[in-house]
């Protein structure tokens, strides 16, 4: 069964600076979303209301119509997980036993069980990454690193996983490889995967549904590719002169200029 994240009439302010301005936005079904937008727009601080890191000021987010206010973050956790954009985690351990660490908020004893380790393998499998199990985590290549750590997402089993710029460290080559495989697997197993991303044409090309947001905080527009990335909205949202042109029924932005403030 799908799961439906909504967000109400959501306010979120750090002290006297708000961030994001009364944000209404429902997602309910499963496949790619990235969440675009300039820099200072407020994605990153969005994912982390909808898992929980943050409480908004104001508003609600709800799983499947429940608050998530009234979740721990381990019971959020067990439908929900989160590849950050960067980590300062550097891990003394096995790929192996540092994917497995995504199976902590389904542990009882802290004992792997059959099911955790077959789960794992088939994480790695789905990531190409099972090559590594035995390499030591804080010894990858930065591309690797970042596959090991979307590997530790999917092998939380989350039904929804949330990522904060999952490509931004990579070369053309992983960043397309990682892009893809996101979106097949969201396919695969019916699971929602939601991504911040700066690339626009990597989500124009890979995603299902786009959220673009723009200042103050707001949620400017959501739809597919085709209805969000349309000249008119490019320019006003980012402040440049472009041309959008179809690729293979997806838009491809060139971008020309920046146009003065």
């Amino acid at each position: 069964m799908d799961l439906k994240i909504e967000i109400k009439g959501m306010d979120f302010s750090y002290g006297d600076r708000k961030i994001l301005s009364g944000i209404d936005l429902t997602i309910d079904e499963p496949g790619l979303v990235c969440i675009v937008g300039p820099n200072g727009v407020g994605k990153s601080t969005l994912v982390k209301c909808m898992l929980g890191i943050h409480r908004p000021t104001s508003g609600t987010v709800c799983i499947d119509d429940v608050d998530i206010s009234g979740m721990t973050l381990k019971d959020l956790s067990k439908v929900m997980g989160f590849v950050p954009v960067t980590s300062n985690e550097v891990f003394a351990m096995s790929v192996l036993d540092t994917v497995m660490m995504g199976r902590f908020p389904h542990q009882k004893t802290g004992v792997p069980s059959s099911l955790d380790w077959k789960i794992v393998k088939r994480s790695m499998n789905m990531m190409d990454v099972r090559h590594l199990a035995m390499q030591n985590f804080n010894e990858l290549s930065a591309g690797q690193h970042q596959k090991v750590a979307v590997t530790k997402g999917l092998a939380q089993t989350p039904r929804i996983l949330v990522l904060d710029e999952p490509t931004s460290n990579l070369d053309a080559r992983h960043q397309l490889q990682v892009t893809e495989t996101l979106r097949d697997i969201a396919h695969e197993v019916g699971m929602t995967v939601i991504m911040v991303s700066h690339d626009l044409n990597l989500s124009s090309m890979y995603a299902d549904k786009v959220v673009i947001m723009d200042k103050p905080g707001i949620v400017r527009q959501v739809g597919t590719p085709v209805e969000v990335f349309t000249k008119e909205t490019i320019s006003q949202v980012y402040g440049v002169e472009c041309e959008v042109i179809d690729h293979k029924g997806r838009p491809h932005i060139i971008l020309e200029r920046a146009l003065s403030d």
